[in-house]
């Protein structure tokens, strides 16, 4: 089953997070199918490569609760 999950990056005390689909057996670093976004929750910006997201939506994979709130924001979902 495949996740959209966030990928931590950045430096210490200055996270930024990419928006990646992951296989839900890998680890939150591992490798990742594809990466669909990113995150700067200090900023509080964010990229969203929508066609890709959507492609993993209708193939079955679930956001986690924060990606899902991310998109919600982003106006992803109607």
């Amino acid at each position: 089953m495949v996740k959209l999950r966030l990928k931590r990056c950045g430096r210490k005390q200055r996270a930024v997070y990419r928006i990646v689909a992951i296989d839900v057996r890998s680890r939150r670093e591992g490798r990742d199918l594809r990466n669909v976004g990113f995150y700067d929750p200090i900023k509080n910006q964010s990229y969203l490569n929508v066609p890709a997201i959507l492609y993993f939506l209708e193939r079955g994979a679930q956001p986690t609760g924060t990606v899902r709130d991310i998109l919600k924001k982003a106006e992803v979902f109607k």
